[in-house]
């Protein structure tokens, strides 16, 4: 495709609370085996998107650790393949502030090659999506930016969304609205937007002269309102996960447990890769009881685990419970211990005998490592 592909790696990462202290938000577990970065990697290499840059700013050391070498997503290549781009690469005084100083310190990859378009995308929402069916919309709008978007019930009355859009007959945007309340009615941005090249490279450019930073705020809204701007809206229909913050991030985890969902959002048509991981199949003693899970390899599980999503090499020790809860790699759930909306990250020990008990809309939270 005549397109390179950009993701930006950090940009929710303070709303994710504790999640994301150590790690970025694009590495963050999901749904039992996978990261958020595997989705839109995945999708673009699906669409035949095969030059793309990760944007980071700190705590990218797991995230370099599960890409390793690419392999999975058949981006070790000689001449395109995945590029990390941290911070500071171009004599920056300081981290950037949003995704228009990012792309200037992008600027050399964005100038790579010979593509007329960059396609844009955030990491922390999750979907499955043909991007080649995006671009051939782009082009035959005509217009300079394509956004594409969903329509979504709200989660609750007067949830804040951070780009809200309406569009005419055409396709295209005749309202732009930026962290405001939304309805059915509206389309919701997905974070993902598909600009032609030269533009996207002038329009940061000149907004970095300006001390601005926000893409969407002083970028798209600001050339939308001055009418130098059309913006192409891409009505997406599928099943489309956002986790924007802690409460997302658990809900979501638990829409994976419908199989509706999960047909979805895993089509084996395009498939969702990730990092392979050869573990032993997991075990079941004659005193566990599962029902409505999603469990990976390599765990143990001896107690009793319901409408919860269990990740790889998890031990659950007889007499404990688990409910409505995530339990990340490594973890161990000692006996008699009850664990319920909760979400447990990675290696840490639930000791015998202890309870933790959240609620659906504030799980409790167990830092990776700790003992508790």
């Amino acid at each position: 495709m005549n397109i390179i592909g950009i993701v930006f790696s950090n940009i929710y990462d303070s709303s994710l609370g504790d999640l994301t202290e150590h790690r970025t938000s694009a590495s963050l577990p999901f749904g039992g085996r996978y990261r958020h970065i595997d989705f839109v990697l995945s999708n673009m290499v699906n669409s035949d998107i095969t030059t793309i840059g990760v944007i980071t700013k700190h705590n990218y050391q797991s995230l370099m650790d599960h890409l390793g070498s690419c392999s999975e997503w058949d981006l070790n290549r000689k001449d395109s393949g995945l590029f990390i781009l941290p911070p500071f690469n171009l004599g920056q005084s300081g981290v950037y502030r949003g995704k228009l100083e990012a792309l200037s310190g992008a600027s050399t990859f964005l100038h790579r090659g010979k593509p007329e378009y960059v396609l844009l995308s955030d990491s922390n929402l999750l979907c499955n999506i043909d991007y080649q069916k995006v671009l051939k919309a782009h082009k035959k709008s005509g217009a300079k930016v394509t956004v594409i978007a969903n329509r979504q019930k709200p989660n609750y009355d007067g949830e804040i969304m951070p780009l809200v859009l309406s569009a005419d007959e055409n396709s295209k945007a005749n309202d732009i609205l930026i962290d405001t309340t939304f309805d059915e009615k509206n389309l919701l941005g997905m974070g993902m937007y598909i600009v032609d090249k030269q533009y996207l490279i002038n329009s940061v450019k000149e907004c970095v002269a300006r001390g601005h930073f926000h893409f969407e705020r002083d970028l798209l809204q600001a050339a939308f309102n001055e009418g130098t701007l059309d913006i192409n809206i891409f009505e997406f229909n599928g099943t489309v996960l956002r986790n924007k913050d802690v409460a997302s991030y658990f809900k979501n985890n638990m829409a994976c447990l419908d199989a509706d969902v999960r047909n979805d959002l895993f089509n084996p048509e395009n498939p969702i890769y990730t990092k392979v991981r050869d573990e032993a199949p997991t075990f079941y003693s004659e005193s566990s009881v599962t029902n409505n899970c999603l469990i990976a390899d390599g765990c143990i599980i001896k107690g009793y685990v319901e409408n919860s999503v269990i990740f790889r090499d998890v031990t659950i020790e007889e007499g404990a419970v688990v409910k409505n809860s995530i339990i990340m790699q490594g973890s161990v759930v000692s006996k008699d211990a009850k664990v319920e909306y909760s979400i447990i990250d990675k290696n840490v020990v639930i000791t015998e005998g202890t309870t933790l008990i959240g609620a659906e809309i504030k799980p409790e939270i167990i830092p990776k490592g700790r003992t508790v």
